[in-house]
């Protein structure tokens, strides 16, 4: 083991002898982490490449800093880093430890942030020794669902905490750019530019360096770079594909065609291949983050499993990267950022279909009652009018729980009634800053 070497690496990644960089501030996923950090439980923070995990952490550590402690005994290491590769796998998380230990000196108890862990074999079993024998505070990030979930589930089950973490919502995409939003008066105020600004968040989604560049060449050029590095570093080489096109075009595909219904046997006749084959391609992609799945609601949980699912993107901008004819993708769009909002707030969501075909778009189950939302870009025509508002009264007849009914989009907020059912139309600005 060369100390020095792996000292080099965690020195120019830790704050031990340079003060902590200018950051935003993401208030939601920071309260929530600081909350759970309480338990002493494993903090896991998950979610798509570049969504801003390693931010969160250097925004927990200038937190646990303004508590007291001492910046020294927080150790913060970044496996992304292709040094690390040049060390034996099997020794390397105990080694690390061990040089920190040696070199900084720490008093007490101290804090190690393992920054996309899923780049190393077997961390959860040293993860698990840590926590058992120690009583230092553990956070972990990663961008593979399916990787921390099945092995936390079994190494460390019932001892850690997550947090899952998206690209920006709107308002803090707002946030970004210098603008709060706290009462009506304001919403009011500034609602001509907070159009403006939605109009750039729907077309370029809210990954946060995309969100501070100015020149759209580059903003394509990112998202692209994006795109490239889950597939091959978070798919192709994970899982070890050989059919990197097979992979390449369904996952374009999909993300060109997001907020829709596809069912596996559909995609295969689509692409040629077996069910089994479509089938993983898939999961590998919602494992990744790249895509995410909405399933029918059913009261029967095995029709439920059964039935195909809805998928998304995990951001507009990832989307609107690979698809032609982004002017008409305002309504896929548009219902793909209210997915988003829904599933940040850890909504209960489905689609619902009722008997006789007609579909709403998401259904949110409450402790009393079911909230039916429809997402529109606009209901002016009398067309779209009578085709998004008829499904309500035939969804009520088939849901036994107190229906609420909204239809969420471009125009004006209203109160509105159709077929006997009331029905709130919630202008999308107003719901996304609330």
């Amino acid at each position: 083991m060369n100390k020095d070497k792996i000292f080099e690496v965690l020195n120019d990644w830790n704050y031990w002898h340079k003060p902590l960089p200018a950051t935003h501030s993401r208030e939601m996923y920071e309260k929530e982490i600081a909350h759970k950090a309480k338990a002493k439980e494993v903090i896991v923070i998950k979610g798509v490449r570049r969504s801003g995990k390693s931010t969160l952490l250097v925004n927990e550590i200038k937190r646990l800093v303004a508590d007291g402690l001492d910046v020294k005994n927080i150790l913060f290491v970044n496996f992304e880093d292709q040094r690390f590769r040049m060390f034996d796998e099997s020794t390397l998380l105990e080694e690390i430890k061990q040089v920190y230990l040696e070199y900084m000196e720490p008093k007490g108890d101290i804090v190690i942030m393992l920054d996309e862990v899923q780049n190393i074999k077997a961390w959860e079993q040293w993860v698990l020794k840590e926590y058992e024998l120690n009583d230092n505070q553990l956070y972990v990030t990663g961008s593979n669902a399916h990787l921390l979930s099945f092995e936390f589930g079994t190494a460390l089950a019932g001892r850690y905490l997550d947090i899952e973490v998206f690209p920006l919502s709107f308002s803090e995409y707002l946030t970004f750019h210098g603008i709060t939003i706290k009462n009506r008066a304001e919403f009011i105020h500034n609602k001509v530019i907070l159009q403006q600004h939605f109009n750039r968040y729907i077309k370029e989604g809210g990954f946060p360096k995309v969100t501070y560049l100015k020149d759209d060449v580059l903003k394509k050029e990112i998202l692209k770079s994006y795109y490239d590095t889950i597939l091959l570093k978070d798919i192709v080489a994970r899982y070890k594909l050989k059919n990197y096109q097979l992979l390449n075009e369904l996952s374009l595909f999909v993300l060109s065609n997001n907020a829709t219904i596809n069912a596996y046997n559909k995609l295969k006749n689509n692409f040629s291949t077996s069910f089994d084959t479509i089938k993983d391609y898939m999961e590998y992609l919602l494992h990744a983050y790249m895509i995410l799945a909405l399933p029918k609601f059913d009261y029967s949980l095995k029709k439920q499993i059964a039935n195909p699912k809805k998928f998304y993107a995990i951001d507009t901008g990832f989307s609107n990267s690979v698809s032609f004819n982004v002017s008409q993708k305002r309504g896929a769009n548009l219902e793909n950022i209210v997915f988003l909002e829904l599933r940040r707030a850890k909504k209960e969501t489905y689609y619902f279909k009722t008997q006789n075909g007609l579909e709403i778009d998401f259904l949110i189950r409450h402790e009393n009652s079911v909230e039916l939302l429809q997402v529109c870009v606009s209901l002016e025509n009398e067309e779209t009018y009578k085709r998004e508002l008829r499904v309500f009264s035939e969804a009520k007849k088939e849901i036994k729980e107190e229906v609420v009914c909204k239809v969420v989009s471009l125009d004006d907020s209203q109160m509105v009634e159709y077929n006997g059912v009331k029905i709130e139309i919630i202008n999308v600005l107003e719901w996304l800053v609330k």
